[in-house]
C-alpha cells in the first residue's frame, strides 16, 4: 500500500459534514505520489528538483503511471510545477482505482465527500492500515490530509520530523493548495459581484 492510496481512503472516510474540495485533494495526492516514489527510489528531490532514476514497477498501478510521466531530460520538473500537472483530475481516479481492485462498493443513498453518492469503503486490510495510520497520527499522512482539509488543525512539526526533501514536498503541496484556494475565492468574488451587476439591471 501507499501514501496516496491511505490519503484517498481516508478522504473517503471523512465524516459526511466535511466536505473535500476535489482539487486540493488532487495536488495532495500527486504529493504523496512524490514521497512514494522517493521511497521506492524511483526518484530523489533536489532542492526543488525532480530527479527521476531508473523505473521500476511497484506493484500499484496509479504509482507505476506516475513514475512513468516523470520528466527524464534537464533541467528537469519541479514538484510544483508536477503537482499541477499530475494532479489533474487525480483524486478521481484514485476513487476509480479503489473500486476496480475491490475498496469500495457501490454507495445507498450516503453522501460520499469525495464523490456523492458512488462509492463507499469497505472492510478490507487496506483500509485498517490507512486508518491505524490516521489513529496515530503519522506525520507525513497528517500533513497531506491537512493540506487537502480533511482535518482542521495542521500536523505539528511534520516536516522537520520528515527529512529536507519530505519537507520541500510538503511546503510545495502546501503553497499549491492556498494557491488554488485563493483562485477560488477570486473566481467566487467575481461571480457574486457580476450576479450583483445583473441585479441592479
Amino acid at each position: 500500500m501507499t501514501t496516496a492510496r491511505d490519503l484517498a481512503i481516508i478522504a473517503l472516510d471523512v465524516k459526511p459534514g466535511l466536505p473535500v474540495e476535489q482539487g486540493d485533494l488532487s495536488l495532495a495526492l500527486a504529493g504523496a505520489e512524490v514521497l512514494d516514489l522517493i521511497e521506492a527510489r524511483a526518484l530523489v528531490v533536489d532542492g526543488d528538483r525532480i530527479l527521476p532514476n531508473a523505473q521500476a514497477p511497484t506493484g500499484e498501478r496509479l504509482l507505476d503511471e506516475a513514475s512513468a510521466a516523470l520528466r527524464r531530460q534537464e533541467p528537469y520538473e519541479s514538484v510544483e510545477d508536477w503537482l499541477w500537472r499530475r494532479g489533474r483530475g487525480l483524486s478521481s481516479a484514485y476513487v476509480d482505482d479503489l473500486e476496480r481492485v475491490g475498496l469500495t462498493a457501490r454507495a445507498r443513498g450516503r453522501h460520499i465527500p469525495l464523490r456523492t453518492g458512488r462509492t463507499e469503503l469497505v472492510d478490507s486490510a487496506a483500509r485498517s492500515r490507512a486508518e491505524d495510520r490516521w489513529a496515530t497520527g503519522e506525520p507525513v499522512l497528517a500533513a497531506l490530509a491537512s493540506a487537502a482539509g480533511i482535518r482542521d488543525e495542521p500536523a505539528e512539526d511534520a516536516p522537520e520530523l520528515s527529512g529536507d526533501a519530505v519537507a520541500a514536498v510538503l511546503a510545495a503541496v502546501g503553497g499549491a493548495v492556498q494557491e488554488l484556494r485563493a483562485v477560488r475565492q477570486r473566481r467566487a468574488i467575481e461571480d457574486a459581484a457580476f450576479d450583483n451587476v445583473w441585479r441592479g439591471l
